[in-house]
């Protein structure tokens, strides 16, 4: 995310009146700031990306998937440490599976199906951790910095919220600024500490977005049950413009995203530049220090 600029901190002091003020407006206002339960606020999510070419022979060519390991730890202080770790790439299907079999079971790519130059590999690589460079040590969101308390006074009704991410959204902002609230709202619910109540205003947010509805119970590909909430995103004007179909499935007790499938499609094929599969793995307050992530 970026910086922060002066006109956007100024967003911040104007989206945290409009929640104050929101009683007035006959809505409820924030909710009041929730003490830290832990010494930082963690994430460790798992991310799945296909590799957008293809390998093999011609008889029988397979995709791949790259799988990447991101790790943060944020003090309420400001304090903020990042790290990661590439799990290695394997291929994407049973059947790609078979294929990958028929070309020798390669360990390594370093030439695509086509001929373009890659550096791939199924051995996972090092993991590794490092303090935030500075101007990146506070709560990123919606393009802005926010201290531990201002993530607390976030709107906690659902008009004032996406009111207030649409203030935010209007400084140096390219994108179309409902798909950008669209895009962030889902942040709310694992990326920063926010409170439950605003957490869930969040999750009643995207309910009331275009294309969005409830599809049942679901399961992640750790085995824990959500609600699962479908997004279609049809595509722009543009010629060969991507529709997508985001599937969440959020834990609702909590009010957690427990994880998110992107499938992009184009002329009526799969995208694989605008296909994803994240799976937040560890969300929520923690007493263990930052340390770099290991296969164990």
């Amino acid at each position: 995310m970026t910086s922060t600029t002066t006109p956007a901190r100024r967003l911040i002091i104007l989206g945290v009146a409009l929640a104050a003020g929101a009683a007035v407006l006959g809505t409820p206002a924030a909710v009041a700031a929730t003490p830290p339960e832990g010494a930082y606020w963690h994430t460790r999510t798992l991310m799945t990306e296909p590799h957008p070419e293809r390998f093999g022979t011609r008889a029988h060519p397979y995709s791949l998937v790259e799988r990447f390991v991101g790790v943060r730890w944020n003090a309420p202080d400001g304090r903020a440490w990042y790290g990661g770790q590439r799990l290695g790439t394997l291929p994407k299907t049973a059947a790609d599976r078979k294929a990958w079999r028929r070309d020798g079971s390669p360990s390594t790519w370093s030439e695509s199906l086509d001929g373009k130059t890659v550096k791939l590999s199924t051995k996972p690589g090092r993991g590794s951790v490092s303090p935030a460079l500075k101007g990146h040590d506070q709560f990123e969101f919606a393009g802005q910095r926010l201290t531990y308390d201002e993530v607390q006074r976030l709107p906690a009704d659902p008009a004032q919220l996406k009111a207030w991410l649409m203030k935010a959204g209007q400084v140096g902002r390219e994108m179309d600024l409902a798909a950008w609230v669209e895009e962030t709202l889902p942040l709310l619910l694992h990326d920063i500490p926010a409170p439950m109540q605003v957490r869930a205003a969040a999750y009643q947010a995207l309910l009331s977005l275009p294309g969005a509805r409830v599809d049942g119970e679901a399961k992640d590909e750790l085995g824990r049950s959500g609600a699962a909430l479908v997004i279609d995103r049809p595509g722009g004007k543009a010629k060969g413009a991507p529709s997508t179909r985001v599937r969440m499935i959020v834990d609702t007790g909590r009010m957690v995203l427990l994880a998110v499938d992107q499938l992009g499609t184009s002329g009526g094929r799969a995208s694989a530049e605008w296909s994803y599969r994240k799976t937040m793995v560890e969300v929520g307050w923690t007493d263990a220090p930052p340390a770099a992530p290991a296969l164990s």
